[in-house]
């Protein structure tokens, strides 16, 4: 009575070892239901960022004085705000300038973080501690604060919080790596590659950093919402984007002026805001998941 059971655990567990590891990861992640919504949520926020922009008969910054602080309507999607501007088209063109700089962010991220925590980690020694002594000193000064104190010396401007961001988001980063790196330098594909002469960039590049990218994937994922956030905060205290460039946090910081009498010009950005994040958040979670390799059965 127990022959089909096994049969069928036999052949799944074929079917499994027949899979690639991001094909076993993408089929797993499909049955996560918060991190599909959360993917789901980011691909439309992307499209409707780009596309809905170009066919839309308002632009971000047109002017309209005969008609300010209107409520949402079939017009205005979102209402407008106190220079009749049309909200609905401001958070979807604040949707690429917060999505772009979470891109870049992370990118910074990925290329200093994976090159400097891969090589603290594989050479070790005295490299190891003096590279990881200056992330040390640079992860116990909080990442707003000096993100803030650039951008004062810097000015505000979206290239200069690209700058500032690319200094500091890369930490954690390289921490991660470096600890994957130590783990991994050890095993038998490494010590194989050094038998048959291998270089050591070839086997910290070609080996050691691709059998990382799980933990790699899911930490830009994560940072994601964070420069996101940063921005927005930098934005909302007028350290961020200037107007009449339309940033999420310039969005919130022009609606809660007015939120006693007009709160929808608050409430759009906020929860543009929130929604992103969460979204991003319950990928990262889902990323994390399915990119274990213990998980993997």
């Amino acid at each position: 009575m127990f022959a089909p059971l096994e049969r069928e655990i036999i052949e799944v567990q074929k079917q499994t070892e027949t899979l690639g590891y991001w094909q076993d990861a993408w089929l797993r992640l499909k049955k996560n239901k918060m991190a599909t919504l959360g993917l789901a949520i980011i691909l439309i926020l992307i499209l409707a960022a780009i596309f809905v922009p170009i066919f839309s008969s308002h632009t971000y910054d047109e002017q309209n004085l005969m008609m300010p602080n209107q409520s949402p309507s079939f017009e205005h999607w979102f209402g407008t705000d106190n220079l009749g501007r049309d909200i609905f088209i401001r958070v979807l063109y604040g949707a690429r300038i917060s999505l772009a700089i979470g891109i870049v962010a992370s990118l910074i991220n990925f290329f200093i973080g994976v090159i400097y925590g891969g090589i603290s980690g594989f050479f070790g020694g005295k490299v190891d501690q003096i590279m990881m002594n200056i992330v040390d000193i640079l992860y116990s000064i909080p990442t707003l604060l000096y993100v803030i104190l650039l951008m004062v010396v810097l000015k505000p401007g979206l290239t200069n919080i690209f700058i500032a961001l690319g200094i500091g988001y890369w930490l954690q980063m390289a921490r991660i790596v470096r600890g994957q790196i130590l783990a991994l330098k050890q095993q038998e594909f490494v010590l194989a590659a050094r038998s048959i002469g291998a270089s050591k960039t070839r086997i910290l590049l070609r080996h050691l950093i691709p059998n990382t990218m799980g933990a790699i994937v899911v930490t830009m994922t994560l940072a994601i919402p964070d420069a996101i956030f940063t921005e927005a905060f930098l934005s909302f205290i007028g350290l961020g984007v200037s107007a009449p460039m339309a940033s999420w946090g310039v969005l919130a910081s022009e609606g809660i002026n007015n939120i006693r009498a007009y709160p929808f010009q608050l409430f759009f950005p906020a929860a543009a805001i929130s929604i992103t994040m969460l979204a991003f958040n319950f990928l990262g979670d889902g990323l994390r998941d399915v990119l274990d390799p213990k998980m993997r059965r």
